[in-house]
């Protein structure tokens, strides 16, 4: 399966009216691309996050490889809208589409492709990264009952009130 997401839909879910400089923007992606890449290693799906550069892009499109997650950032004069229809029309098959832009929506379901809404798609990749974390949680405490075997194994006091804050955090 390949996903193709609407980048600027998806990160402001739940958002509304904010604006963010562009240092705050980019910490914002880099925190969406962390979460999709999270995700893509779990699910194994090929992800491509289109992000508009129509009012202050390049004059061509432009295209990286973050985390494992392709990113296409559309032309000058071009709206991510447009690039996602034009992807959507020439993959079509093992697509899906994700955004709550109506217009987008419409032409995806025409062209038979499957379309998740930004907010549904959201609530998934927050939960499989919850599910990460708690696993990573009982992977360590699995780890710390191992290295515990007796009391010349036993933590130092200081460290054992250090790893309970640690978990607490």
């Amino acid at each position: 399966m390949h996903l193709i997401i609407d980048g600027y839909n998806l990160l402001h879910v739940g958002r509304s009216m904010v604006t963010f400089n562009s240092i705050q923007l980019q910490w914002e992606r880099d925190r969406l691309i962390g979460q999709l890449s999270a995700y893509k290693k779990i699910k194994g799906w090929e992800i491509t996050v289109v992000f508009d550069g129509w009012q202050g892009g390049w004059s061509t499109e432009k295209r990286e490889r973050v985390k494992g997650i392709e990113l296409i950032y559309s032309k000058l004069g071009e709206k991510a809208d447009e690039v996602i229809k034009r992807m959507a029309q020439e993959i079509r098959s093992g697509v899906t589409v994700i955004t709550s832009d109506r217009d987008v929506s419409r032409y995806a379901e025409r062209m038979a492709v499957p379309v998740i809404p930004s907010d549904q798609f959201k609530e998934k990749i927050e939960r499989v990264a919850f599910k990460v974390e708690k696993e990573i949680a009982r992977d360590e405490e699995k780890e710390e009952r191992i290295k515990k075997k007796g009391p010349s194994r036993r933590l130092s006091k200081r460290e054992r009130r250090r790893r309970e804050v640690l978990k607490k955090l």
